[in-house]
């Protein structure tokens, strides 16, 4: 991952990020908190891409959010955000929801 320095950066939200931050019930303040205090972050599955995930949820109902962003320069530039139902393990896929990639125009690799 790029070293960031996380208080100085500017967002820049992509039409696909705001529909899916209103889909999936989140707020703008929290995909920048999963952003500036990940549990992990992976290599997003488009070039030049990371993806962060927090946990969330409860012990009986777990589940994680996901961002998929860029960084360059002074701007974070958020492409999506989601909810992925469960627990994934470090080094596993991200979990990027099939219709995001279709979206996004970004098949599986």
């Amino acid at each position: 991952m790029p070293k960031v320095n996380l208080v100085s950066k500017k967002f820049y939200w992509t039409k696909h990020a705001k529909e899916k931050i209103r889909y999936y019930g989140l707020s703008e303040n929290r995909v920048k908190r999963v952003f500036r205090h990940p549990q992990r972050v992976e290599e997003g599955v488009a070039e030049n891409t990371w993806a962060a995930m927090q946990s969330a949820g409860s012990k009986g109902h777990p589940y994680e959010i996901w961002i998929m962003y860029q960084v360059k320069k002074e701007v974070v530039k958020i492409i999506s955000a989601w909810r992925y139902p469960g627990k994934t393990k470090p080094g596993d896929r991200v979990p990027v929801p099939d219709e995001i990639l279709a979206e996004l125009g970004i098949g599986r690799q």
